[in-house]
């Protein structure tokens, strides 16, 4: 080839390359077409779908109703839908219950699952039976891959073997006379807890040879239990506790819908809501778990969708063996802390680090001890108030006695401010000069209030997560676990809500009054820091308005007991005693010994190579 050749064939290419370019779709017309595409495949997929359902329909139905099949046609269609198990694919719906004093747990014999579970010792927030899990929704099945199909136990029939309704149920799925699944229901007398477990009989040569696991799906729509149904959806999501680590506990995000596979083995799954949860517990472990929740916003009896896939290793052994518990009872501390050594606990929201410490080995146990004494709650918590009070007081008085000292220096204070307008750093140091003489900790105020916060903070985890309260009445407040109207309102005001809480209201009048007698007792002259302290009770009016009324009357007599503090103190604290003392105090020729603040205070002028400025003439 010469040159000429060459160059034609490059240019040649060139036109190719660059019409293609040029006669290419859009990103606009990709994407229209690839929605088109989809589109039909989701038709296409629906279609298919509806067929496979209506296939179901026709040969997986109740031997009670006519059939237009005969009885070879009606076997064979059964043959290709469930291979081996076609005998359990017809039949009659039984129930079977086994109850306590607790809970009353009903199971089904078609797909041999739980189908219906009542806590006895509970009702609703409007007085109904309290159904945790219901069968119109409700999914717990069993998937394995046998000769090229997959077949769920929820499209099969089991058969039951033997029945105490009060406390056994087993029931039997059958590929032949001994090949079969047999799952076995046991309740405990005094418990929460069913026990679940599945033996697989003779099933090597059913299940295929390269199936290495069985597939498990579970879901539960969670209905609505409590008052406030945005309060019940920020407190229910999906629980789990990895293995091997017993402190390792995590769950879903409970503001946002959300999927995560964990790609690891699990102990347990729970289904938490407000107050009350379904955990599944596994004898060994869950194999990498897929958990979800999904919510409906327009929904009103419902709360979430909330769903786990795992599954379980499959040796191919002639018998097989799992075991299972299922826990269907409340959120209560001591009842999950009783069941072995799971840490199902820590599904209550108890706070994290310090806070979750204070919960756990001072309120509840003080709790429960007055609890012990049949009282009324609204008198439980005022006497834990009471208590807890009795505990800071040692603090409170430090704080208070550091409050007053520093009020007696805010004349010398405030001279030093004049003396100083345009020298901070000199300002600083002699103010810090005059604490040091004056036997004055200017944190002295604060540090006692830092430690009280892990109280404040743990009751503000406490009350909202107490299922003691729960339906518990005082004064107007019926139940102490939500807030308390007195005024529905006909219209919702935005941050607040469409109700009055008195609660909420008291604590805030009291929290703005406290406020302004702690102003007084402190030397902070600044307006923006003043109005701030007055702001934060009114911005959290509208948080607390929509809270525990629990929680509300905690802090309301915190903050009157508080009061009465303040005026107990006054009585005997002598400001004039404690003006004389710090002058004596000052006068002293003995060296005061420099605190850290205010040896790093004089270091850091040194670093800096301080100089007075030049007085002004």
């Amino acid at each position: 080839m010469d040159r000429n050749s060459i160059i034609g064939i490059i240019l040649i290419g060139l036109l190719i390359i660059g019409y293609s370019l040029y006669t290419q779709p859009s990103a606009e017309e990709r994407l229209a077409a690839q929605h088109q595409r989809d589109s039909i495949a989701a038709v296409m997929k629906a279609e298919e779908q509806k067929k496979t359902a209506e296939l179901q329909k026709s040969v997986i139905r109740d031997t009670s109703t006519s059939t237009p099949l005969n009885d070879s046609a009606r076997q064979e269609l059964l043959k290709q839908q469930l291979g081996d198990f076609s005998s359990a694919g017809s039949g009659t719906e039984k129930l079977f219950t086994l109850e306590n004093d607790l809970v009353r747990v009903t199971i089904t014999n078609k797909g041999g699952r739980v189908k219906n579970v009542e806590l006895k010792k509970y009702k609703t927030f409007d007085g109904k039976p309290l159904i945790l899990l219901a069968s119109d929704s409700a999914e717990f099945g069993m998937s394995l891959s046998a000769q090229n199909r997959i077949i769920n136990t929820h499209d099969l029939f089991f058969e039951p073997l033997t029945v105490n309704t009060s406390r056994t149920v087993t029931l039997r799925a059958y590929a032949s006379e001994n090949k079969y699944i047999e799952y076995v229901y046991s309740l405990d007398s005094i418990q929460y807890v069913v026990d679940f477990k599945i033996n697989l009989i003779g099933l090597n040569d059913v299940v295929a040879a390269n199936a290495s696991y069985l597939s498990f799906d579970w879901k539960q729509p969670v209905r609505k239990q409590e008052k406030n149904l945005q309060s019940e959806r920020m407190a229910t999501t999906v629980y789990y506790r990895f293995t091997g680590d017993e402190e390792d506990v995590d769950y879903l995000s409970e503001s946002k819908d959300n999927q995560k596979s964990l790609k690891t083995k699990v102990k347990w799954i729970a289904f938490k809501q407000q107050y009350f949860t379904s955990v599944l517990i596994a004898d060994k472990a869950f194999d990498s778990p897929i958990v979800e929740t999904k919510t409906d916003q327009a929904s009103e009896d419902y709360v979430k969708t909330l769903s786990a896939s795992f599954s379980l290793p499959y040796d191919h052994r002639p018998v097989e063996n799992y075991s299972m518990q299922f826990y269907f009872g409340p959120n209560h501390y001591q009842t999950l802390k009783k069941i072995g050594d799971l840490h199902l606990e820590k599904q209550i929201p108890l706070g994290w680090g310090i806070f979750g410490w204070v919960n756990r080995f001072l309120v509840i146990p003080t709790f429960n001890f007055l609890n012990g004494f049949q009282l009324n709650f609204g008198i439980i918590i005022l006497l834990l108030t009471i208590l807890i009070r009795i505990v800071l007081l040692p603090l409170t008085y430090g704080s208070f006695k550091s409050q007053a000292k520093m009020k007696v220096l805010q004349p010398e204070i405030a001279e030093l401010t004049a003396k100083f307008p345009d020298d901070p750093m000199k300002k600083q140091q002699e103010t810090m000069s005059l604490y040091r003489k004056a036997g004055v900790n200017p944190l002295g105020g604060c540090i006692p209030g830092l430690l009280q916060m892990p109280i404040l903070i743990a009751m503000f985890r406490f009350f909202p997560s107490s299922i003691e309260l729960r339906g518990e009445h005082f004064l107007w407040a019926k139940d102490l676990s939500t807030y308390d109207s007195i005024l529905d309102l006909p219209f919702k005001i935005p941050f607040y809500g469409d109700h009055v809480s008195l609660f909420t209201l008291l604590m805030t009048i009291s929290t703005l009054l406290y406020t302004r007698m702690n102003m007084q007792m402190t030397s902070a002259t600044n307006p923006q820091m003043k109005w701030m302290m007055y702001l934060m009770p009114i911005m959290f009016l509208g948080v607390f308005n929509n809270y525990s009324a629990g929680l509300s009357y905690y802090y309301f007599l915190s903050n009157v007991f508080g009061f009465g503090q303040q005026y107990l103190f006054k009585a005997f604290i002598d400001e004039e005693a404690i003006h004389r003392k710090i002058q004596e105090n000052k006068k002293r020729p003995k060296a005061q010994k420099k605190s850290s603040f205010q040896e790093r205070l004089e270091k850091m002028a040194k670093e800096r190579g301080y100089q007075a400025p030049p007085k002004k003439k």
